[in-house]
């Protein structure tokens, strides 16, 4: 099996659609010798910011010493991105040949009558096979969608940690922020350490009584950690950290954003609870992890003329940290917004946050099944603004938007990293930078 051929299988696994509930991953994992059970695991879940936690303590793990696996979803140019080693993505013809050799298991599984394993079912049966046979010390595994009902909770891992709770995927994890986070806190395991950076009350009380039902040791920041924001441009930011055992001052991340900041100090209290388990990590590689972490579509300056803001701010809670980033960083520019969300969000609650901060809004379709009515935001945010164009081709949206910028200008485009994805193609292509 080619990669092309291999990218083919996997997108047609999509007609099984969003299939929760771990009884066909368990099985398919079973049938191959249950390789999750042999990787030490950090599982990060969470409503925003579990990838560039991942990436944080990957990166510091890495700097380490250490081998470190990485499976994140969604990607965001080649597939290949969601598996990686210390930074490394897996090669092209690795994942034909691991799709190749399940394809039998995923055959027989339906032949005796178990349903068929959706395509991020498939995605995590192949991560576990990946990693363990190239022998990582650690996988940092991102939770792809809640928690409970996630394919990658078949894990049972060392540490298991909860970036925050927002309204999000209502349709899926519930319509209340206590719903949503007792889905969250599914990735809880009896007596594993929890970290969390959880701060709305009714969230961290779901939390606190799901770790003393488990025994969990429970690591809260604002509580056991602190951290403070310092200086910051627009090439990152400098904090300090109040830690459990570690005081951490003049510490550099290549991110902008406060809400990047509390995903550094979520990371730095992960590997504290693991440097209490007798891992070794040094100052230096904790700075250093930190200095060379990569998370690209987080807030992400391209070119300068016009310059373009990319960032995945795919729910509400995204939005204000964009809102708040814009406020902060680029006070003096007026914004041209290039939006598109899928239908399953608070889209008027995004438009409400960012539209009074444009000038002129671009509505753009999401390259998603899931776009829904993707002209209705158009409505919406001529409430608040009196330009606003709608685009349904992400390229010509993008284009737009950057013909639309004067001297003074900030292109922001914002929204589903599936909009989003494609969009930076544009940008770097029009900047002359590789993808």
């Amino acid at each position: 099996m080619h990669y092309q051929e291999a990218m083919e299988y996997l997108q047609n696994l999509t007609k099984f659609g969003m299939n929760f509930g771990l009884g066909r991953i368990t099985e398919l994992l079973r049938r191959i010798g249950n390789p999750h059970r042999q990787i030490k695991t950090i599982h990060i879940g969470g409503t925003n910011g579990k990838g560039s936690t991942t990436a944080m303590v990957a990166g510091v793990l890495h700097s380490a010493g250490y081998r470190v696996g990485t499976f994140t979803s969604p990607h965001l140019h080649s597939y290949t991105e969601r598996y990686r080693i210390n930074g490394r993505e897996i090669e092209p013809d690795r994942v034909a040949g691991l799709i190749a050799r399940l394809r039998p298991h995923l055959e027989a599984m339906v032949q005796e009558g178990f349903e068929h394993p959706t395509e991020f079912e498939v995605s995590t049966a192949m991560a576990f096979c990946y990693f363990l046979e190239e022998k990582v010390d650690y996988l940092v595994l991102e939770v792809g969608l809640g928690g409970s009902i996630d394919s990658t909770n078949v894990v049972d891992p060392i540490i298991s940690v909860i970036t925050n709770v927002a309204m999000d995927h209502m349709d899926y994890l519930g319509n209340t922020l206590v719903e949503i986070a007792r889905v969250k806190a599914g990735i809880i395991k009896p007596g594993v350490p929890v970290v969390t950076a959880a701060a709305k009350p009714e969230v961290l009380e779901i939390i606190k009584e799901t770790c003393r039902e488990k025994g969990c040791p429970l690591v809260q920041l604002g509580r056991d950690v602190r951290w403070a924001c310092g200086e910051h441009s627009l090439r990152g930011q400098f904090f300090d950290y109040c830690g459990l055992d570690r005081n951490l001052s003049q510490l550099w991340i290549p991110l902008i954003g406060r809400h990047q900041v509390s995903n550094a100090a979520t990371a730095l209290a992960t590997l504290e609870v693991l440097s209490g388990r007798g891992v070794h990590l040094p100052e230096r590689a904790l700075r250093e992890g930190l200095r060379n972490t990569v998370w690209p579509a987080r807030l992400e300056l391209i070119g300068d003329s016009p310059p373009v803001l990319i960032d995945g701010a795919h729910n509400y809670d995204g939005a204000r940290s964009l809102r708040q980033a814009l406020d902060e960083y680029f006070p003096e520019y007026n914004v041209i917004m290039v939006l598109g969300m899928l239908g399953d969000k608070e889209r008027a609650r995004v438009v409400a946050e960012l539209a009074p901060r444009s000038r002129h809004v671009v509505i753009t379709r999401p390259n998603s099944p899931r776009a829904g009515d993707w002209q209705q935001m158009a409505g919406e945010a001529r409430r608040y603004v009196a330009r606003v164009d709608t685009v349904e081709n992400i390229e010509k949206a993008v284009l737009a938007g950057m013909q639309l910028a004067r001297e003074g200008d900030l292109v922001c485009v914002t929204g589903s990293l599936y909009m989003v994805a494609e969009a930076r193609e544009v940008v770097l292509r029009a900047n002359n930078r590789p993808v």
